[in-house]
């Protein structure tokens, strides 16, 4: 018979992450990501804003991409190496594999980032999820087979 995931963690005294932390690392993960976004393109978006407002607008619009791929490269490597971001560390929690109860490989991490990105886009459907579930996994958490805990 195999266990459930709730018996694993309760087994090793682990414990779910509360919605709260989860989404005051949230917005402190927001806040890093904007200000290195804002350090990199700083410049380009000075020229743009000297232009108007409708033209600083369609600027930050065209950078998408980027900002979609240094939110990426930010989620992945973070959740890979140390098993939480800054805004975790800060908020005492992090993010395990639900087989293992360890860090997260690297291409579960990067699951995890990019179906993140996905339920942005989709007005933060994914992770409205986290409220039906009793490990309150998000999307990215289900897909990438991760659960956010308590750092012990």
């Amino acid at each position: 018979m195999r266990e459930s995931l709730e018996e694993r963690l309760y087994r090793e005294n682990i414990t779910i992450a509360s919605i709260n932390r989860r989404v005051l690392a949230y917005a402190i993960d927001d806040i890093i990501i904007s200000v290195l976004f804002m350090l990199v393109y700083w410049d380009f978006i000075a020229r743009a804003s000297n232009v108007g407002v409708e033209a600083t607008l369609n600027a930050i619009s065209g950078l998408f991409w980027q900002i979609a791929l240094m939110k990426v490269v930010y989620h992945t490597f973070f959740i890979w190496y140390y098993a939480a971001t800054p805004g975790k560390m800060l908020c005492k929690i992090v993010c395990i594999d639900t087989i293992m109860l360890s860090r997260p490989s690297l291409s579960s991490s990067f699951i995890r980032a990019c179906v993140r990105i996905l339920s942005e886009t989709l007005f933060y459907i994914g992770f409205l999820w986290a409220f039906g579930n009793s490990q309150r996994q998000t999307w990215q958490d289900k897909l990438a087979k991760t659960v956010v805990c308590n750092a012990y």
